[in-house]
């Protein structure tokens, strides 16, 4: 958060100069009203809009961080409209899920009514960050004509292959931690201040309507009809403005930027920095930059028509990693370039398995069946799938993982080589189980053997030919599988090893399989495919990015601090071990209209003995709501087991205001596998 004196005179020059329409209502086809907040210029004439559309509150959650974006962007000439959605914050109606079809409905109806308004001429960006950047590009798909371009930001084109649910058909705990914030989100009141005495039936008909997402999600375990509903993977070409992409390498929504890049066929550009999932002027670990320009340069580009030159940027910027320790707070390596992507640049360089090793493909290859049957620890320090507190969540020093793994190293490298893409890794591998998973983890293992986990893939095998078709393995027979590890950007320093771990589970990152399962690997048509690059002297020349802007955050009183834990605590007396996850915000008071709100999380994750019987994850999520006497809470609690036939759900949801509990309601839900 920026304080006044960082944000420079002319910034605030304009800044005083803005309007902003705290609340306006926009009516849906149905009746349903929709809250947005609209930031307007001081311009007396119609400008373009940019519009950001998202289920987070745009009153309290994310008033501060809403405001130095959209304040920044009036600044800079542009109408900036947030809308809260069906069901979200102040806005009418049950939000039932995700990107379903009311949503597109609404979103193209938004659109339509900002271009109405006098103080848009028409013209409109989509931006936004997860679920905003995803909406972006699916209302893009629909080809509305008041959209120009588009930024969208930590998102996905394929809802099934690379969002936070399934990868490689593996079922991912963020899954039950993602379904258990937004049950706590959908739990939240709106504000009396705001829709009046209706607050209270608006908030039961959220808490009786919103349902169990947890539950919808468990039932789709393969890529079906459900997961191609706002996969924009789908048709491609039905995107017919400019995008700009932008991820983080801590984050999960890596994949889908590279894709983009490849397919769309309109102007296009590319940053991938060393950030988790935030934007990328507040992201760490560092270095930040001024991503708000970043977004004006492209909407003046698209929607101003001013000739700045954006589109000859290349088409990849890229934040090269070199090796660090889990806590910097700032990730070293500098920013590389290519102008198109696919780069043909970009060359692949092959090593082949030997006992304990990887060696050059041009030696001779050796035949050995080399087995592993992992203990459930192989991923406690694993960190999340998609880091969101870059101060707890990121993956440890893999020597804590690597005794439950097969691994296989270099040679000390003779000189330095740099990564840019897909690492691939091929496998002759057999089973004992009809269903089971491998894990590869790619690191840099350094002269003192600190181990750094560079990238990652996880597969279920039964989807080694299909994630919508897949098939139980025959245990003992032999296949050729493929696993594509998560793109990266990556030094590996001369007299540093480059070492491939491969695990037969990686909890509590991804739910095991059914029964624990040995893995056979064959060496002699196994291998580890790189995406080298060689450094490009243009590099240096590279535009510089800049410094973090924004508008300053509207002021707030601290109540009581955020906390924060990630705790992996092992029993030897009873052989239990948990994964504990604490993540309380900031208590706060808003000073504009006195609201108090905070949010408490815990998460666990747990086994015993080994025991796949006992594998338990756990989350529960409190949210605050005070102002004078209005007292609100919400206490939501979901747990998570399994048998080898299903998944088990027991979930509640308890609603107070003060001290009297006004609603409740329970679930006890039985999902069949499906091979998961």
């Amino acid at each position: 958060m920026l304080h006044d004196e960082t944000v420079p005179t002319e910034l605030i020059d304009r800044l005083e100069h803005v309007k902003i329409r705290e609340t306006v209502w926009i009516k849906m086809s149905d009746g349903c009203e929709l809250a947005a907040k609209i930031w307007i210029p001081a311009s007396a004439s119609a400008v373009p809009a940019v519009l950001e559309y998202i289920p987070y509150r745009r009153r309290d959650n994310k008033a501060a961080r809403d405001h130095q974006i959209h304040a920044y962007f009036a600044a800079q000439g542009y109408a900036s409209v947030r809308v809260d959605m069906r069901g979200s914050g102040d806005s009418g109606g049950a939000l039932h899920d995700e990107y379903l079809p009311q949503e597109m409905e609404d979103g193209l109806a938004i659109l339509k009514w900002i271009a109405a308004q006098p103080w848009c001429n028409g013209r409109i960006g989509l931006f936004g960050l997860s679920w905003g950047g995803f909406n972006a590009l699916q209302l893009a798909s629909f080809a509305p004509p008041e959209v120009g371009a588009v930024i969208t930001v930590c998102s996905s084109d394929d809802r099934y292959a690379d969002d936070v649910h399934y990868m490689g058909g593996c079922l991912l705990t963020d899954n039950l931690s993602w379904a258990s914030n937004m049950f706590a989100f959908n739990s939240c009141p709106p504000d009396p201040k705001v829709v009046g005495a209706r607050w209270r039936d608006m908030w039961l008909d959220r808490l009786d309507n919103s349902g169990l997402w947890l539950d919808t999600w468990l039932r789709h375990p393969h890529r079906d009809d459900y997961w191609k509903q706002g996969s924009v993977c789908e048709n491609y070409q039905a995107i017919k403005v400019p995008v700009m992409a932008v991820s983080g390498w801590r984050d999960g929504y890596t994949n889908p930027v590279f894709r983009l890049m490849e397919h769309l066929d309109v102007p296009r550009r590319a940053i991938v920095g060393a950030w988790g999932h935030k934007y990328p002027h507040q992201g760490g670990p560092g270095p930040a930059i001024n991503f708000l320009n970043e977004c004006v340069c492209w909407w003046d580009r698209w929607l101003k028509d001013v000739p700045n030159g954006i589109e000859n940027e290349p088409r990849l910027r890229a934040w090269m990693m070199e090796p660090s320790s889990p806590l910097n707070a700032h990730s070293p390596g500098r920013w590389v370039a290519e102008p198109e992507w696919p780069s043909s640049r970009i060359h692949e360089r092959c090593w082949s398995f030997d006992v304990g090793a990887l060696v050059d493909d041009r030696e001779s290859r050796v035949n050995s069946a080399l087995s592993i049957q992992s203990p459930l620890s192989v991923g406690l320090f694993a960190g999340k799938w998609c880091s969101y507190a870059e101060e707890t969540d990121l993956p440890w020093d893999q020597r804590q993982e690597d005794g439950g793994a097969l691994l296989f190293d270099t040679e000390p490298l003779s000189e330095d080589i740099e990564i840019l893409g897909a690492p691939v890794v091929e496998l002759e591998i057999s089973a004992d189980q009809p269903v089971a998973q491998a894990a590869v983890r790619l690191c840099e293992v350094a002269p003192n053997d600190r181990a750094a986990r560079v990238s990652f893939a996880i597969l279920n095998l039964c989807h080694r030919k299909s994630h919508e078709q897949p098939r139980p393995l025959i245990p003992g027979e032999k296949y050729s599988v493929s696993l594509t590890l998560n793109h990266i950007a990556q030094r590996f320093p001369k007299g540093h090893r480059i070492r491939l771990a491969i695990s037969s589970s990686y909890w509590p990152l991804a739910w095991p399989s059914p029964r624990p399962a040995r893995l056979t690997i064959y060496t002699e048509r196994s291998s580890l495919i790189l995406p080298v690059r060689a450094p490009r002297t243009q590099d240096l020349e590279l535009r510089d990015l800049g410094s973090p802007q924004m508008a300053p955050a509207p002021a707030a009183s601290l109540l009581a601090p955020a906390f924060r834990e990630w705790m992996v605590h092992q029993n030897l007396g009873s052989n239990k071990v948990e994964l504990r996850v604490i993540n309380n915000e900031p208590r706060i008071r808003l000073q504009d209209h006195g609201l108090e709100l905070g949010r408490e999380v815990q998460e666990v994750y747990s086994y015993q003995n080994n025991d796949y019987a006992t594998i338990r994850g756990f989350v529960e999520q409190v949210r605050h709501f005070k102002r004078d006497n209005w007292d609100i809470r919400t206490l939501t609690r979901t747990t998570m087991t399994s048998t080898e036939e299903c998944f088990q759900i027991r979930a509640t949801l308890d609603a107070f205001e003060g001290d009297a509990r006004i609603f409740a309601r329970s679930w006890d839900e039985s999902i069949p596998r499906k091979l998961v």
